[in-house]
């Protein structure tokens, strides 16, 4: 799925009005009709709910849901908050139907003592500003978003909170934006909605198709993408029948250290779980047994050293190299790293310790072999590219950072982005907070590798192994619940995932 930025919606909505053709007043009725289908589904009549209108096209679409929910007996109410004396044609055009059509009074709001009485199992839509906002909102709108915040009721918004700016709320002002329980976005994710420090505004989001045309959409073009299943499945290798572990590719995991070794086997795991169709891990002398025991289908590389890896010989024959978890910050480590950058040029996922060592070594990143692939969770990020005010800025420079040194970033967390060298952003829609837990991103390491190996370009490894690892989690979490969730469950679940892709 497409997320496009709000000049761009716009655009798309123009053209879908121009070229099925449709009314803007009618295409704002169907708009109206899918959020009224979404609240049916959810509440019933038994509550009192409250739609807080603004002067224009948001404001419509909450007066156009008020008359849908009263001719079906719902009991709806209208504020309109009177923040000019100016209101958009369609909404004119749904307060005379309003109006015409059923019982239900505009209530107009010019002062903040005038904000209704409200009671805990109300019902509040927030329909006041939409996507056109370009400045933080002040005076009467903000007053009574305040006062819809201080409120005990169930606030949901229409397309966006009121406040909220689309992509970058750096300079917005935090107290004067709707915080929802639910958003109902018309047709598409908003960028805000990927980002950590929206989430209290947001609340749990959904997107409602409303036909916009789907030639608009296609042509117009945006970096931003909002991971769904059938483009996984269509990355996804079909497996003949003739075919042989040869087939699969030859990883070389390098991870663990004496006291760490959990990481290498939890990586090795992953990775044979993916599909790999060899697997060596690199560890140190005293790894050796607990991962051959732990990890029977896995070879080892011993290196010369009891406890750390320090060197990684005879490359050559591996098709990708998975690198970082639990292998510490060592001297003799980070001198391991730098000759392995200097000297191997095939796929390559960099983690955990490995970026961290780079973090301490900036310089090295010149050295990434083409199309790395990196996953750092944002502190590992920070140590790598800088420090950012914010998620949005952050965005940017992960765009920045992939594309300078050719690299695939993934930057771990809910809705891990995925940003490619030619600047393309994947946002991932699967994952929970129950994998938040030690060793989840060694599993990730572990599946990158497992698909690098086979043969994924560096950006569909990326791609898709974030989307298994998170869809594994999921499936795990609907067994276990969050706080239970091990990595190991993520492993477990690896295969559960392919085939509910495959199968929905």
């Amino acid at each position: 799925m497409k997320i496009f930025r709000s000049g761009q919606v716009r655009e798309i909505d123009s053209f879908t009005i121009r070229n099925e053709p449709i009314a803007s007043v009618d295409l704002m009725e169907r708009a109206a009709g899918q959020l009224f289908k979404w609240y049916a589904r959810n509440y019933d009549r038994s509550r009192r709910t409250i739609i807080f209108s603004g002067p224009g096209n948001n404001g419509g679409d909450g007066l156009a849901l008020a008359r849908l929910l009263s001719l079906t007996r719902f009991n709806a109410e209208v504020f309109y908050i009177r923040t000019s004396g100016r209101t958009s044609e369609d909404w004119n055009v749904n307060r005379k139907r309003l109006e015409t059509e059923t019982q239900v009074s505009i209530n107009t709001i010019n002062d903040p003592d005038q904000f209704p009485l409200t009671d805990p199992e109300d019902v509040i839509i927030d329909a006041i500003f939409g996507t056109g906002l370009q400045r933080p909102a002040e005076g009467l709108a903000a007053q009574v978003i305040k006062k819809v915040n201080q409120t005990d009721c169930t606030v949901i918004s229409v397309d966006i909170p009121s406040g909220l700016f689309c992509e970058d709320n750096s300079t917005n002002d935090p107290d004067s934006i709707i915080r929802a329980d639910f958003t109902l976005s018309f047709q598409f994710p908003k960028l805000c909605f990927m980002f950590p420090e929206n989430e209290k505004y947001v609340g749990e989001w959904h997107v409602l198709p409303i036909g916009l045309s789907n030639e608009g959409i296609r042509t117009t073009d945006t970096p931003y993408n909002f991971l769904e299943n059938d483009f996984v499945l269509s990355l996804l290798r079909k497996r003949k029948k003739f075919e042989h572990k040869g087939n699969f590719g030859h990883g070389l995991l390098v991870a663990g250290a004496y006291g760490r070794m959990g990481a290498a086997v939890m990586g090795a795991r992953a990775a044979l779980r993916t599909g790999i169709g060899l697997l060596t891990c690199h560890v140190p002398v005293r790894g050796t047994e607990i991962v051959q025991t732990s990890v029977p289908e896995a070879m080892v590389q011993i290196d010369k050293n009891e406890r750390i890896t320090s060197e990684i010989d005879e490359t050559d024959k591996y098709d990708a190299i998975g690198i970082g978890p639990g292998i510490g910050t060592d001297p003799i480590t980070r001198k391991a790293l730098n000759k392995l950058l200097f000297s191997y040029a095939r796929p390559m996922v960099i983690d955990a310790d490995a970026l961290n060592i780079i973090g301490l070594n900036k310089k090295w990143l010149l050295k990434l072999p083409p199309q790395a692939v990196l996953t750092p969770h944002p502190k590992e990020f920070e140590r790598i590219a800088g420090k950012t005010k914010d998620s949005y800025h952050r965005l940017e420079r992960q765009i920045e950072f992939a594309g300078k040194f050719g690299c695939v970033v993934v930057l771990k967390g809910a809705n891990t982005s995925i940003v490619t060298p030619d600047g393309k952003v994947f946002f991932n829609s699967t994952g929970n907070p129950g994998m938040a837990t030690a060793g989840s991103g060694d599993v990730l390491t572990g599946i990158i590798l497992s698909l690098l190996a086979q043969e994924y370009s560096p950006e569909n490894a990326a791609v898709a192994g974030v989307y298994i690892h998170g869809l594994a989690g999921d499936i795990g979490a609907a067994r276990l619940g969050y706080e239970s969730i091990l990595a190991s469950d993520i492993i477990d679940n690896i295969g559960n995932a392919f085939l509910k892709i495959r199968t929905i």
